[in-house]
């Protein structure tokens, strides 16, 4: 089962990761944005907006399959793990300036995900059983 969640948040992570990354390089070739047909052209002939709309359904899947046997605790804190992601991708293919606090707040995430993973692990394996 241990395995079932590697691969499972691992997906999960990178299908989120994949979306957001996607959007952004679809909205920057979208450019400029205006409420025309052109527009809607451009945001539809991107090859992104269709890695977005792809990451957006493996991570519907991911999620619906590690609900069904994950705790709800740590699955739900874990699947936060893409502001990291994200942030660390833009940081190195965008070139986004990454601050302190950005950095103090991912370590945060990070920190609470393994707190609440230890704290599940403690106490079994949060599995409700029907009555």
């Amino acid at each position: 089962m241990k395995r079932f969640y590697v691969i499972g948040f691992a997906l999960l992570l990178g299908f989120d990761t994949l979306n957001l990354v996607c959007f952004k390089l679809a909205g920057t070739h979208a450019l400029p944005v205006e409420m025309s047909a052109a527009w809607l052209a451009r945001v539809l002939s991107s090859p992104w907006i269709y890695g977005a709309i792809a990451g957006y359904i493996g991570a519907f899947v991911s999620w619906m399959s590690l609900l069904k046997h994950a705790p709800i605790g740590p699955a739900f804190a874990a699947s936060h793990l893409e502001v990291v992601s994200v942030m660390a991708l833009s940081y190195w293919v965008f070139n986004e300036p990454v601050t302190p606090t950005q950095v103090i707040g991912a370590l945060a995430i990070v920190a609470g995900i393994v707190c609440l993973a230890f704290a599940e692990g403690d106490e079994g394996t949060g599995d409700v059983v029907p009555a």
